[in-house]
């Protein structure tokens, strides 16, 4: 590609004439007079702007690095300065480390793991109770760490050191205004929740549910519960009422925090009405009418909440249960993962180091309680002295444009496939979002693509991809704010850990499954229905099979990574048959169990497809009809797509349905979905 534009080329990308002929001259100066990296940091200051089309910015991105050696990867599109890198946290850590570059940092990290968890504590000011003797102890391996021997802490102290009058919950209805509530209001309602479940007869250990959307009272609830020593149970507010049942059932929750309806664009969808049909045991039920009719024995909100504002945190031990989520497995019975109080400080050091919260900040993140994204976006926004801001409304509407803008947002965290709708709908144009400092990615693969389009919208802010686990409590590769930014491309193992990349050999590669290399906090040591050992350690290889080293036990995952020439990293999906679809895992048995119960349907196979030009997996459906029904593609895809949307989750969207004869199987009679996903790429590539 020539490094020397045409008006033609500018205006055929959007621009009107004046425009097009004001910045030509300088755009063809530096692209000829400039290193690419410098000529790209001069166009992102000076002559690229949100307002202008992307078809510009991707113009003058791969005009700019034409000659890049792509073997290297993708070209960075984001570069910090040297004065960014200083007031990050990380450069400050280092500081008190006195280590000259990010390398060596990292490397210091895992080789003084007790050492860095200790600085890490002090460091977010994590408020003990008792003090430990012994920041963690092995004699049981690295399979199974004791963290912080002999304290006594409730996380929740923790999250209330900032001033009492310093904004903790910015939030906003769909339509309404904005509004703040501060640490000390927060606090009050937290202890008056707290107060209630006493009250009520609660006892610490008590598991209560919360199928709620994230609210600045959902919020509160999790906290209050936490702080009054009871165990939080993650229910998405969008799961149908078998899927809900399921997960008071693993967790023997004793009672459940809903509302009366879930609000969005204009709509009223029944919430309580499905916690009602999940039998679910006794309700505090948030609702707007004060008319609502509820079950005998449970309780409205104003009933419930208790007029007490002061409330001492239970003292609890480490290991103590906050909260049990969920994930899926390759069964059809998702993996109940405990987080303990100190699961919490994985969040925290994660939102601290890696995504660089500061007191003051403001941070979003389109999310819900269900997924581990709700939990961390608390305690990373929190126990760092920021702000969480809530938008109650649809983020693939104009409405969270505005929202991110007035709130004055600072760090945005998402899934990627919201991304490719804003960039599809053109629905995030024209806002102001220059306080944001960086965005953060998870739940899925992105597309290059997008992430520069999401860039431009905030005049080029890096992009942290990040990327982990219910049961890792935040990430195990991610980005930082102190590296150049590649769209698509993580930039480091998360600091306090580490992980190798194995083939199918097990030998040490650039390519393959990516193992964890334990202990660390945050990194799940049991399941409440599986057995953990079996599920993370049985089946993987020891560090000396790899290396040739000193004996330690890898950890199992399940994510296919790709370490780039230029030490960077690309995510290439999951190992085994779970999923990523909208950022939430899934497995294809429970997929397929929702599909089988479909009037016609003999048996389907559900498979996930990377497409070509990377980005968000797309979900296939493999389906075997019964011999008396008729094959109509369109017409069977629609009621496969009613049943996920009625059963399982209205996000799961059905990108294409194959009707086959049959379906491959092993001698014993397993489906060989791995064969299925071959299949499609072919047909695929043959149909082009």
């Amino acid at each position: 590609m020539s490094k020397q534009l045409s008006l033609e080329q500018l205006l055929n990308c959007g621009l009107e004439t004046n425009t097009a002929s004001a910045i030509l001259p300088q755009v063809n100066h530096w692209l000829v007079s400039l290193p690419a990296a410098r000529c790209w940091q001069r166009l992102v200051q000076y002559i690229l702007k949100p307002c202008h089309p992307f078809a510009l910015h991707e113009l003058l991105y791969k005009t700019t690095f034409s000659d890049w050696d792509i073997n290297q990867g993708q070209p960075p599109a984001w570069f910090p300065s040297p004065e960014q890198i200083q007031a990050t946290n990380i450069a400050a850590l280092m500081k008190e480390l006195k280590l000259d570059s990010y390398a060596e940092l990292h490397a210091w990290s895992v080789q003084h793991r007790a050492e860095f968890w200790e600085m890490m504590i002090k460091r977010l000011g994590i408020y003990l109770q008792k003090p430990y003797t012994k920041i963690v102890d092995l004699l049981q391996g690295v399979e199974l760490p004791q963290w912080l021997v002999g304290a006594r802490l409730n996380i929740t102290d923790s999250c209330f050191q900032a001033p009492a009058d310093n904004p903790a919950i910015i939030f906003q209805p769909e339509g309404g205004a904005l509004t703040t509530w501060t640490y000390g209001e927060l606090q009050a309602l937290t202890n008056r929740i707290a107060n209630g479940l006493v009250e009520v007869g609660f006892v610490p250990g008590d598991a209560i549910a919360i199928a709620m959307p994230m609210s600045a009272e959902s919020v509160a609830i999790y906290l209050g519960i936490v702080k009054a020593g009871c165990v939080v149970v993650s229910i998405a507010d969008s799961f149908a009422a078998d899927e809900i049942a399921t997960r008071l059932r693993i967790s023997k929750a004793k009672a459940i925090f809903t509302q009366d309806y879930i609000r969005r664009g204009g709509k009223q969808l029944p919430l309580y009405a499905k916690v009602v049909d999940a039998n679910a045991p006794r309700a505090i039920v948030l609702a707007s009418s004060p008319s609502i009719t509820l079950r005998l024995g449970d309780l409205t909100w104003e009933k419930f909440l208790s007029s007490n504002e002061k409330f001492d945190a239970f003292s609890a031990h480490p290991t103590a249960y906050t909260n049990i989520l969920f994930s899926s497995g390759t069964t059809a019975e998702p993996k109940a993962i405990p987080w303990t109080q100190t699961t919490p400080i994985k969040c925290a050091s994660d939102g601290h180091l890696h995504h660089d919260i500061h007191p003051q900040d403001v941070v979003a993140w389109p999310t819900n309680l269900g997924w581990m994204m709700g939990p961390w976006l608390i305690y990373a926004s929190l126990v760092n002295k920021a702000t969480i801001a809530l938008y109650y409304g649809a983020p693939t509407e104009r409405g969270f444009g505005e929202f991110i803008q007035d709130a004055r947002v600072t760090m945005l965290g998402l899934v990627p496939s919201l991304v490719s709708n804003w960039k599809t709908t053109a629905c995030m144009q024209g806002f102001d979002w220059s306080t944001i400092k960086a965005f953060s990615s998870t739940g899925e693969c992105s597309n290059p693509q997008d992430m520069l389009f999401l860039m431009s919208l905030a005049g080029y802010k890096p992009i942290l991809e990040y990327c982990g686990g219910t049961e890792i409590g935040g990430a195990y590769i991610t980005g930082t704010v102190v590296q150049p930014a590649i769209p698509s491309t993580f930039t480091t193992p998360a600091l306090g850990l580490d992980f190798v990349i194995l083939d199918e050999e097990g030998h040490p590669a650039d390519k393959g499954e990516a193992f964890i290399v334990p202990p660390s906090i945050g990194l799940s040591t049991e399941l409440l229905n599986k057995d953990h050992h079996q599920v993370y350690f049985a089946n993987a290889p020891t560090l000396e099979q790899a290396q040739g080293t000193v004996p330690t036990p890898l950890r199992c995952h399940g994510d296919q990574i790709e370490q780039l020439p230029n030490g960077y990293y690309r995510a290439l999906g999951r190992v085994d048959d779970t999923m990523n679809l909208s950022g939430i895992k899934v497995s294809s048995t429970e997929i397929e169990q929702t599909l089988n119960t479909v009037e016609g349907i003999c048996e389907t196979a559900a498979i996930a497809i990377s497409p070509p030009e990377g980005g968000p997996s797309l979900l296939i459906i493999y389906a075997v009809l019964e011999s008396n029904v008729k094959a109509d593609k369109e017409a069977l895809k629609a009621s496969l797509q009613t049943a996920i949307k009625q059963r399982l989750n209205p996000l799961f969207k059905i990108h294409d349905v194959v009707i086959v004869e049959s379906l491959p199987r092993t001698a014993s009679n397993k489906v060989m979905r791995r064969v299925l996903r071959d299949r499609y790429k072919v047909a695929e590539s043959v149909n082009g």
